[in-house]
């Protein structure tokens, strides 16, 4: 189908919990469609439909060669505890040091309205958690304690100024 543009921090779509998909039809499937174009575009690794403007509760991911969606995501199982970098598409150039569990294990369907289950150690668990988190209109910066969210904050503060008087020149 297509490549659809992100939305970006400061979108309330971003902010807006999603609905649950109700109508399995062909305009679900053009949105599967669109994305897994999407995500598949180099430095990506998860997408959540909201992160293109469509409340709904779905998501792809493409980590380590493996392409997929989910509809109705759940998380149904979480274990260990990993700290690593984490990043997100809708707000570019910002990472921080996260805590996720170190396995994560998502159910939802697919398409045809099967079962599925997802279960990822390493980048895949930080994405199921990261995308599932995007659903609930919640972002990765939320959940950061302490100096590292007052540097977030502080980062996200400069680059949006220096936009500013980019865009005033």
């Amino acid at each position: 189908m297509s490549v659809r543009p992100l939305r970006y921090l400061g979108d309330p779509v971003l902010r807006t919990p999603t609905d649950p998909v109700t109508r399995f039809d062909d305009s679900l499937a053009s949105l599967i469609e669109d994305l897994i174009d999407t995500v598949q575009e180099p430095g990506r690794a998860g997408l959540a439909a909201n992160q293109i403007g469509t409340g709904l509760a779905v998501f792809s991911y493409n980590v380590d060669g493996q392409l997929g969606y989910l509809i109705n995501p759940r998380i149904v199982e979480l274990s260990g505890d990993v700290e690593d970098l984490e990043g997100c598409l809708s707000i570019p150039g910002v990472t921080a040091t996260r805590h996720r569990a170190a396995t994560a294990v998502a159910a939802g369907v697919d398409v045809r309205q099967d079962p599925v289950i997802v279960a990822g150690t390493g980048e895949l668990a930080r994405c199921l958690q990261h995308e599932i988190d995007h659903l609930h209109g919640e972002l990765y910066i939320d959940k950061l304690d302490g100096d590292e969210r007052r540097r977030v904050i502080r980062q996200i503060s400069a680059d949006r100024l220096l936009d500013h008087q980019m865009s005033a020149d």
